[in-house]
């Protein structure tokens, strides 16, 4: 299976606990790391610099191999590269505003939060591509527990870069155990995430963890009574399908076909999907236990659960980028929105007019 998980020295950059739906790659490790031990586990022992640019000035002579003979060296103002220092591969380019924030100060926002790390659990971290990108997961004391047996683990997900293209991204993201499915999704009026600038103050803002640690325990209490109430309202099939066929909807074209019952002019590709969403929903075992068959939170975890565990990606990376913060993440939020809505509103919630 293709990936672009970092290798230096024939070693992938990853490490991992235990295998999760979403990562397929990696070490496996006996016990929980400390972050000084999960940087080295996960190859992310490496610090970033920046470089200065330089061009060359053309009026130099040609040689015949093509070749830049003679030339004057130019400075690039207010650019520069990132460099690993192991390797010393170029990473990107930044402005002269652009503060690197290493990865060692990645894993100190993660111990922040419980005070030297007694507590939280390093489970996942790796470098992709070159070392440009890097992520952590790490997993929080205690649970979200729905009616009696069904148990969601609280996780923490960071992802930072070094290329110059977007922010440090810290989210809180629980898992259903029974399926290790992500339940990637915020409430309304407040987010399950930060987002922090790569700027000079960006490494003090790290240190400010317990921004995000009041986030994820108010959203976990939160989350919690929400899907326990979810569990106790019933969907019928119909429902459930008619929640799926919007949830998945690629754009308004679609749903407007679907408000005026046009279903000839929905395309193949996307009744496909919406079948094998209703086929998972309707026949998982996941989805037979007391808390999500024929309940609102059966019907959540159906979409939730086909990226997870059944819908085919190219590579394992592409499945981590549409759970975490594509495709998956964004149907799963409506799907969300949508199911909320039937608990309070009922069969209103799903009427496109």
């Amino acid at each position: 299976m293709g990936h672009n998980i970092n290798r230096v020295n024939g070693k992938d950059s990853f490490f991992s606990v235990k295998e999760k739906a979403w990562h397929g790659l990696g070490q496996i490790v006996d016990q929980y790391p400390t972050s000084a031990e999960a940087i080295k586990y996960a190859g992310l022992d490496y610090e970033v610099i920046k470089s200065p640019l330089f061009t060359y000035q053309r009026d130099e002579t040609i040689g015949d191999n093509g070749e830049i003979i003679g030339g004057n060296q130019l400075p690039v103002p207010n650019h520069f590269a990132t460099v690993r220092t192991d390797n010393h591969a170029v990473l990107g380019v930044v402005g002269k505003d652009y503060e690197i924030v290493q990865n060692v100060n990645a894993f100190e926002f993660f111990d922040a939060i419980v005070g030297g790390g007694d507590g939280i659990l390093y489970e996942t971290a790796g470098a992709l591509g070159k070392g440009e990108r890097i992520f952590i997961t790490a997993k929080l004391p205690g649970y979200i527990r729905v009616g009696k047996q069904d148990m969601i683990e609280q996780y923490l997900f960071l992802t930072t870069s070094h290329d110059g293209f977007g922010s440090i991204t810290a989210a809180f993201t629980p898992v259903r155990i029974v399926c290790n499915n992500t339940l990637n999704a915020a409430m309304r009026n407040h987010s399950n995430s930060i987002k922090i600038r790569h700027t000079a103050s960006a490494n003090d803002r790290l240190k400010q963890a317990h921004i995000l640690m009041g986030i994820s325990g108010s959203l976990g209490s939160e989350l919690e009574g929400l899907l326990n109430h979810w569990a106790q309202v019933k969907i019928t099939d119909k429902e459930v399908k008619r929640l799926i066929q919007i949830a998945m909807s690629p754009n308004k074209e679609v749903l407007k076909n679907l408000a005026q019952g046009k279903v000839d002019e929905l395309s193949t590709t996307y009744t496909n999907i919406v079948d094998n969403v209703y086929e998972y929903a309707l026949g998982s075992p996941t989805q037979q236990m007391e808390t999500t068959a024929g309940t609102v939170f059966g019907a959540y975890n159906a979409i939730t659960g086909y990226f997870q565990n059944v819908r085919s990606f190219g590579n394992d990376e592409a499945k981590f980028k549409s759970i975490m913060d594509g495709t998956a993440k964004q149907r799963g939020q409506t799907a969300f929105d949508l199911c909320r809505d039937f608990a309070k509103n009922g069969a209103d919630a799903l009427t496109l007019n």
